[in-house]
């Protein structure tokens, strides 16, 4: 009997893996057709920012904690290039297949159920957004920034950025009425991550109660990360690096069940 109940509940933890599986099979699929222009749109823009303060303002700028500024700025580019890509799939395209494709619901009547639907969906946000970064984090190496083995770091800490981003993106898309909510959540949260993270310029030039907001930020653990690993401290700080990873995970797991419920209201 016992037996027999585990064996079931094998089946069914299969079985949901093969469903999201699917999914982000078909979403996969859809995008490899523009798999090109969409990669050198993500890229193209961060890139052009990259070269145009990294290079230009940076040249008339002193070294910032030792090192110039383009290395500096690396590390809030990469952070910023993982996160407007996930909060851009899971926001607009996933609302697409949503409502507007009725995609979702063409899925539902097999025997995928809406959790694995939302699971997909994050999972492909995510990837999204690290073949995005990825592609970022190859001109890094071509700029000669960095090493192997802190290439591979911070590639551990885009994904974990671009899961958190695509979950909280996924929330908002659930409370979502129409496009132009979006613009709430870029307004109210995303502006304020890239300017208030440390991705620019040190987080301790801010006044000190916005220093202690801005350090809570999303972007700002995610920038620190990044950053941690061109500066070789992550192998010299794994307990806080643990910690924040803990943190990400925890606001994962709340992002996905939150809005889980709320797309089974919608």
């Amino acid at each position: 009997m016992h037996e027999g109940h585990m064996s079931t509940q094998g089946q069914s933890s299969r079985s949901s893996v093969m469903a999201v599986w699917s999914v982000w099979l078909r979403n996969a699929l859809v995008w490899r057709k523009l798999a090109i222009p969409s990669l050198t749109g993500n890229v193209l823009d961060p890139l052009m920012g990259l070269l145009a303060f990294g290079f230009g303002v940076g040249g008339m700028l002193p070294a910032i904690d030792g090192q110039p500024y383009l290395n500096y700025l690396v590390c809030g580019t990469l952070a910023m290039s993982a996160m407007h890509a996930a909060t851009f799939e899971a926001l607009y395209s996933a609302f697409s297949r949503m409502h507007v494709q009725r995609t979702w619901e063409a899925i539902m009547n097999t025997p995928v159920r809406l959790p694995e639907i939302v699971l997909g969906e994050w999972v492909w946000a995510a990837s999204k957004s690290v073949m995005s970064s990825t592609a970022m984090l190859l001109v890094v190496a071509c700029l000669g920034i960095g090493s192997p083995w802190v290439w591979f770091q911070v590639f551990l800490c885009l994904v974990v950025g671009a899961l958190m981003f695509a979950a909280l993106a996924l929330c908002v898309n659930a409370r979502a009425p129409g496009y132009d909510f979006f613009m709430f959540y870029f307004t109210l949260c995303v502006t304020p991550m890239t300017f208030l993270s440390g991705a620019f310029f040190p987080r301790s030039q801010l006044p000190g109660a916005l220093q202690t907001v801005a350090d809570l930020l999303p972007l700002s653990l995610l920038v620190d990360m990044v950053r941690a690993a061109f500066n070789g401290a992550i192998s010299n700080a794994w307990p806080q690096m643990l910690g924040v990873v803990a943190y990400l995970v925890a606001g994962i797991v709340t992002a996905l069940r939150w809005s889980a419920q709320r797309f089974a209201r919608a």
